[in-house]
């Protein structure tokens, strides 16, 4: 099993109809949601909406994409990891005001939803859905019924959020994007021939033909404008905090991430691992698509050849969106299949990104030495994953993590490997070229950027102040 990311979402606003380009946008970010789609566009007069279950060419056709008519707009893909798996919580989340319709769209997750929805049941207000983006649309409708001014009414309204966010919103037929005051979850700003983008990956920029002109900075607002982008900043803390996540498995491997192009992180990981872990084989096999870069620089770094020995049937999607774990295991055997002639007799050393519960590690360990592999190494580019995830990732018990008060002997025991090696944290440190305190690593050392109720604060840090 994979670890599960909250969501992705494009925004943008132009001279021309904006929809195709959202659903093409939406297409180029599928992987970081199949849950839901969603999109809202505004033309100056009127908002238009629509939101499905589905992927993206489910929600989306020609018909739809016609009436969905206006020169800026947003889209999202979703997986939840708060809120009901329905169509109902799809995003955008839409509310009215003295100002007009008001939609948003959220990737992250916020850590004082609970107090949030307190607040908003003692006022007496009922709440349509679970999911905590909808906390956000009813503070940032209230901030401006007090206010003219959108920028202030955002500003005002992330002062009360705690967590990790990056917002695509529509206010009118204005957009704005927002990046949470530590960075942890990605947002970045393009210029179009004949308007403005934002996105959550720069894989959508290239598909747009647009140049990447920024990442969001840590706690900053930015209007979007199709002819000018203005920004704005919060108060943010003295380090920032980006998902370690993204760089290991999240991203494309073609996005460029806070200066990082997320490939040459990926292969400098591999090599990392292979200098950690040297192991006498015959073959470096990746596992497709997740580990390839991790793998190609294991293979560089150990000098032994990598082969592609596990053929990824790509009409299956992601193990981990499904929702039954027997689905998981048997999609396993459906996604991937041995190339024998490349494992029968073969020492194989099988290269993956990260182990969340080894569900799907056990069924290709399995896969493999029934073709007839003589050894299967397991080689990990991230450490292991023993601490919840309380910041966009569903990872949310410490019991569902194989590497839970296991060590890596007991882990390759339960996987059916010879032996298995994560990299350790200082490697993966080297290989992402941010330093560890800009980082966030909680999933990995039980330390947060952000007070959690029960749990530690990096830096033995309240982070009040910054709020």
């Amino acid at each position: 099993m994979k670890a599960k990311e909250c969501c992705g979402l494009v925004g943008i606003c132009s001279d021309s109809s904006v929809s195709r380009k959202l659903f093409f946008g939406l297409k180029v970010i599928q992987h970081r949601g199949q849950e839901a789609a969603g999109m809202a566009v505004a033309d100056g007069t009127k908002m238009r909406w629509h939101k499905d279950a589905g992927l993206v060419h489910e929600v989306f056709d020609k018909e739809i994409l016609d009436e969905l008519e206006g020169n800026v707009g947003i889209a999202h893909v979703r997986y939840s990891t708060t809120g009901m798996k329905t169509a109902d919580e799809a995003h955008p989340i839409m509310a009215k005001t003295t100002m007009g319709d008001i939609a948003v769209c959220h990737n992250g997750e916020l850590t004082n939803a609970e107090a949030l929805r307190d607040h908003f049941r003692k006022k007496g207000a009922g709440l349509e859905g679970l999911s905590d983006t909808e906390f956000i649309v009813r503070i940032l409708a209230g901030e401006l019924e007090a206010s003219t001014d959108p920028t202030r009414a955002i500003s005002r309204t992330l002062a009360k959020l705690r967590g990790a966010y990056s917002l695509a919103i529509l206010i009118g037929d204005r957009l704005f994007a927002v990046r949470d005051p530590h960075g942890i979850r990605p947002l970045c700003l393009g210029k179009m021939k004949d308007g403005h983008v934002i996105a959550s990956e720069t894989p959508v920029l290239d598909l747009l033909e647009a140049e990447f002109i920024k990442d969001l900075k840590p706690g900053e607002i930015v209007e979007v404008g199709a002819n000018v982008a203005k920004s704005y900043q919060i108060p943010t803390p003295r380090h920032k905090a980006h998902c370690m996540f993204e760089y290991v498995y999240f991203s494309r491997p073609d996005n460029c991430l806070d200066g990082q192009l997320v490939y040459d992180v990926r292969r400098r990981i591999g090599e990392i691992l292979a200098v950690e872990s040297p192991t006498e084989a015959d073959s470096v096999f990746p596992v497709p698509d997740s580990g390839r870069a991790h793998a190609a620089g294991y293979a560089d770094g150990s000098v032994i050849p990598m082969a592609e020995g596990l053929i990824k049937n790509r009409f299956v999607e992601r193990t981990f969106i499904l929702p039954e774990q027997r689905d998981r295991e048997l999609s396993v055997l459906l996604k991937l299949n041995p190339v024998k002639s490349l494992v029968e007799d073969k020492r194989i050393v099988v290269v993956d990104d990260s182990i969340i519960r080894g569900t799907t590690m056990r069924k290709i360990v399995q896969i493999l030495k029934k073709a007839g592999a003589k050894e299967v190494h397991v080689r990990i580019g991230c450490p292991p994953v023993r601490h919840p995830c309380y910041l966009g990732i569903d990872m949310k018990t410490r019991e569902q993590f194989v590497a839970n008060e296991k060590d890596e002997k007991q882990i390759a025991k339960e996987i059916g490997a010879d032996s298995l090696v994560h990299i350790s944290l200082e490697g993966l440190v080297e290989a992402i070229g941010h330093p560890m305190e800009d980082l966030c690593c909680g999933c990995l050392i039980g330390e947060y950027p952000v007070p959690i109720e029960g749990e530690r604060v990096r830096h033995q840090e309240t982070l009040k102040k910054f709020y």
